[in-house]
């Protein structure tokens, strides 16, 4: 198990294989099919699936969906490109399924 000094971070709800810090959330208001999720700056320990066209809700985006790299849950994505430029700011953020992890601190 890593050391994170003390530091709350997120972890696979299925195989708690750390994803992501406290330090690097951005936002909780975003949603993803099983519901809420979170948007980090910065995400670890993760496989990145084939990049892919896909529409949301606030418009077109390059995409890879997001998988644990330890068991392989699909975990959320990684936005690569917005196409609209008010939503730029999301490009190179990670979403999370709130679902499919849990906060921990050690």
């Amino acid at each position: 198990m890593a050391e994170f000094g003390g530091n709350p971070f997120y972890s696979c709800r299925n195989c708690l294989n750390p994803l992501a810090f406290q330090d690097d959330l951005l936002s909780k208001d975003f949603k993803a099919a099983s519901g809420d999720a979170f948007m980090f700056q910065y995400a670890m320990n993760i496989v990145l699936g084939r990049r892919e066209e896909k529409k949301m809700m606030t418009g077109v985006y390059t995409i890879a969906n997001i998988y644990c790299g330890k068991c392989g849950q699909e975990l959320g994505w990684h936005y690569l490109r917005a196409h609209d430029p008010k939503q730029k700011y999301k490009e190179g953020n990670f979403i999370i399924e709130k679902l499919k992890m849990i906060k921990e601190q050690y």
